[in-house]
């Protein structure tokens, strides 16, 4: 016997292939919610992992910037320091300056032809003032002091005749330009 069927086997696959592209679609749309779900998930672990990170590192950099600061007044003191031991060794080193200046000076200075009345020192100007019996021995007191090793340059300012006790003399004041060091 044969068997015809009636029924409308056509919408029946219509039906069925609708209901499957709907479950694929279905799935499809889960499938995609769910993996942008996890991409979700994943950049925002991602994104606080890197905050904490950041939050770590800004606490690591105030901590360094403590230590850069302290660092930097280490250094202000060392150089105030090594500015104050200079000035100590300047002043170590010069200290016997004067004694041997004026030793020298005393060694130049002609005997019982010369004698000096005052010396003044202002930076590195010395300005000496004296008398001699003349005009010849202020020029080898200038000359024997332009030789000295303090001195690096010798001027005279004044030379006049001046009479002391019936005695003609000559008054003499001479300014020198010292040597930075000896």
């Amino acid at each position: 016997m044969i068997k015809i069927n009636l029924l409308p086997y056509r919408e029946k696959e219509k039906k069925e292939n609708l209901q499957r592209q709907i479950v694929i679609l279905s799935g499809t749309l889960a499938l995609f919610i769910l993996i942008i779900l996890a991409v979700h998930l994943y950049f925002n672990a991602l994104i606080s992992g890197m905050e904490t990170k950041i939050q770590e590192a800004d606490a690591k950099l105030v901590v360094l910037n403590k230590k850069v600061g302290d660092i930097e007044g280490f250094k202000r003191d060392k150089k105030e320091l090594e500015q104050k031991l200079g000035v100590i060794n300047s002043l170590e080193g010069n200290r016997l300056f004067p004694v041997r200046m004026l030793d020298e000076l005393n060694l130049l200075v002609p005997s019982k032809e010369a004698w000096l009345e005052k010396i003044t020192q202002k930076g590195q100007e010395l300005r000496i003032e004296g008398m001699a019996r003349d005009n010849g021995t202020v020029a080898r007191f200038m000359k024997s002091l332009g030789k000295a090793e303090f001195v690096q340059s010798v001027e005279l300012v004044v030379s006049k005749e001046k009479e002391v006790a019936g005695v003609k003399l000559q008054q003499f004041i001479l300014n020198c330009v010292m040597k930075k060091e000896i």
